[in-house]
């Protein structure tokens, strides 16, 4: 077996690549054509072998991509051909050989390298591998094994080459991002991650102080404070690449701590922010080979909810909601009678061609606007007879007529109160949308949603729309005292293709008017002073009018690339129950270790009360 000592300490190889170290000349991915008749030193894993008897091939793979190495009696070396018989998936080899184009014939056009192959003379076995508890596979056309057992072998589920792609275009994304901002005049600066908790919408992860017994750190929700103090503080322009952290719920587009770009600047409107963001998103976009041409379609909270029962509607389909209030209040119906007697909208959707629809498949639609929350959908279609489905018994011919429902058209109706009917409708628009195979208007749909409610109410309790720093629209604050839900803010939201990117605000830079609004929120003078009065004393120093936005760098990357999950674009993701399955996180940890951070974990018993636990790990 022929081996390769390193470079000497005192020697400086000469360098012909980029990726060119002492054990390779450069990385399997970039041989192309014009390689043939080179002699190259190769790394990387075994992928794959077919040993043909006295040929043998291996595919070898690194980070770069694949290419196909072959070993003969005729040009390698007698022991090292003996070695690669008995290679095994996954080791780590490094060979040396001459590059050759293949014939013709044997060429492969669905792989960069399928033009050559290398004739290995020389094989060193860097590392022997255990059998893989799972396959490395090349490519997304392969079937994968369950997700759950992926994440728990995480570093072999990441030398699959999608998730290797996935990983390289979010480094080419945050490259370009801080190369954006930087060229604008931003400066990067990293605020902490041991912070104050506070309350911004969801749980604080909590993290005990050793040395004061009782008293907590949070891990930031995000970088909001400490942006806005920055400031006050005279840096005119901040961004940041920042990890934040989260307790809540997951799904598919949520982790307990996720990445995001984080940009605010001083003396702004929100004009400027919007700008600079259009510019970013035309950047990253070319990078990720994504359209985005600004400027883009811009639509108020209200016009949204409105028109898509969303704030973040998809505008690949044109299809929209109608307000048939006016037409459909004569109906001799009680539940339409009703809903618009206790001040609600009868809203609905009109599909043409959609009376094609079996009545399973419209059942399935109305299902889907139950799951949203609404006790049912009212649905008819307009047939050479007349109608059929259970509104059309209300419906006269005025009617057919005032909503312009064709022969062959369908209509989905819910009534009630806005809060019930908008999500139920934009869950029916997407069903609808998915049943009928509607066609896209664009595979790029680009919206910044603006003027959001300042405030929220649920049972009776007000809550930040957005979060409490949020500027009340000039338009509207005069009635911030008297009636604060009817106030707007000067927030905004991207979105692309239905999902949100980012939101962003101008913030308040009065004191008094912060403290007021914390105030709106039920907060009383000691609260207001020990939660946020190290923001208080900033404003209060001479804070310039400010305004930015946060985007999710992880949900760019999964909408970039048309990924399921986050889990696809994050190199160690969680799972929906908040695991780390590689790493076996959140775990146990000794009692003493908790007596050091001055905690007791106390266990339910099964008669409710708590009881303390051993001194065994917990």
């Amino acid at each position: 077996m022929t081996k390769t000592s390193p470079t000497p300490d005192h020697q400086t190889p000469t360098r012909s690549a980029p990726e060119q170290t002492h054990l390779r000349s450069r990385m399997v991915g970039g041989l192309r054509r014009e390689h043939a008749g080179s002699t190259q030193a190769l790394t990387g894993w075994v992928h794959r072998r077919r040993d043909l008897g006295g040929l043998l091939f291996v595919d070898l793979r690194d980070g770069s991509g694949l290419v196909q190495v072959s070993f003969g009696p005729d040009w390698t070396d007698a022991e090292a051909l003996e070695t690669a018989h008995r290679l095994g998936a996954e080791e780590v080899i490094r060979i040396s050989g001459e590059v050759i184009l293949r014939p013709e014939e044997a060429r492969n056009p669905d792989l960069a390298t399928g033009d050559i192959e290398v004739q290995a003379r020389s094989l060193e076995r860097l590392n022997r591998a255990t059998t893989p508890a799972i396959p490395v596979y090349r490519g997304p056309e392969d079937e994968l094994p369950a997700e759950e057992l992926r994440l728990r072998h995480r570093h072999l589920d990441l030398r699959r080459t999608p998730l290797q792609e996935n990983m390289a275009l979010r480094h080419r994304l945050i490259l370009a991002t801080r190369n954006y901002f930087d060229d604008l005049g931003f400066l990067e600066v990293e605020t902490p991650v041991l912070t104050k908790p506070t309350p911004e919408g969801a749980r604080d992860y909590l993290v005990p102080s050793r040395v004061h017994p009782g008293e907590f750190y949070a891990l930031p929700q995000s970088p909001q404070i400490y942006k806005q103090i920055l400031m006050t503080a005279g840096f005119d322009r901040y961004m940041q690449i920042a990890r934040c952290f989260r307790d809540e719920d997951l799904r598919a587009d949520r982790q307990p701590e996720f990445t995001q770009i984080d940009v605010e600047a001083a003396f702004v409107g929100a004009d400027d922010v919007l700008e600079w963001i259009e510019g970013l998103m035309e950047t990253l976009a070319r990078v990720a080979g994504v359209e985005a041409e600004p400027p883009f379609q811009r639509m108020s909270w209200a016009q949204a909810m409105d028109r898509y029962g969303s704030d973040r509607p998809d505008l690949r389909w044109a299809l929209k909601l109608d307000d048939w209030t006016e037409v459909l209040r004569t109906a001799d119906s009680n539940i339409l009678r009703g809903a618009v007697a206790e001040g609600g909208r009868i809203r609905g959707i009109r599909l043409d061609g959609g009376a094609s629809l079996s009545r399973r498949q419209v059942e399935a639609i109305e299902e889907e606007a139950k799951a949203a929350g609404a006790p049912g959908l009212l649905w008819a279609k307009r047939t050479a007879d007349g109608g059929s489905g259970p509104l059309s018994r209300w419906l006269e011919e005025g009617h057919w007529g005032a909503l312009e429902a064709r022969e062959g058209d369908l209509l989905l109706v819910a009534a009630g109160p806005d809060r019930v009917t908008s999500p139920a409708l934009a869950a029916t628009r997407r069903a609808a949308i998915q049943a009928l195979e509607l066609p896209r208007v664009t595979d790029h749909a680009w919206l910044w949603v603006l003027d959001f409610p300042l405030f929220e109410e649920e049972d009776g309790v007000m809550f930040p729309n957005h979060h409490p720093f949020v500027l009340p629209h000039p338009d509207d604050a005069d009635r911030l005292a008297e009636d604060p839900l009817s106030v707007r803010g000067v927030a905004y939201d991207l979105v692309y293709n239905g999902s949100e990117l980012g939101s962003g605000s101008l913030r308040i830079h009065d004191p008094e008017l912060q403290r007021g609004v914390l105030e709106l929120l039920g907060m009383g003078p000691d609260e207001i002073d020990g939660k946020f009065g190290f923001l208080l004393e900033a404003l209060a120093s001479g804070a310039p009018p400010h305004g930015g936005i946060a985007l999710g760098m992880d949900r760019i990357v999964k909408d970039f690339l048309g990924a399921a999950s986050l889990r696809d674009v994050i190199a160690f993701p969680k799972t929906t129950a908040a695991r780390a399955l590689f790493e076996g996180a959140p775990s146990p940890v000794l009692q003493k270790e908790l007596a050091d951070l001055h905690l007791e974990v106390r266990r339910r018993s099964g008669r409710g009360a708590e009881e303390p636990q051993g001194n065994e790990p917990t």
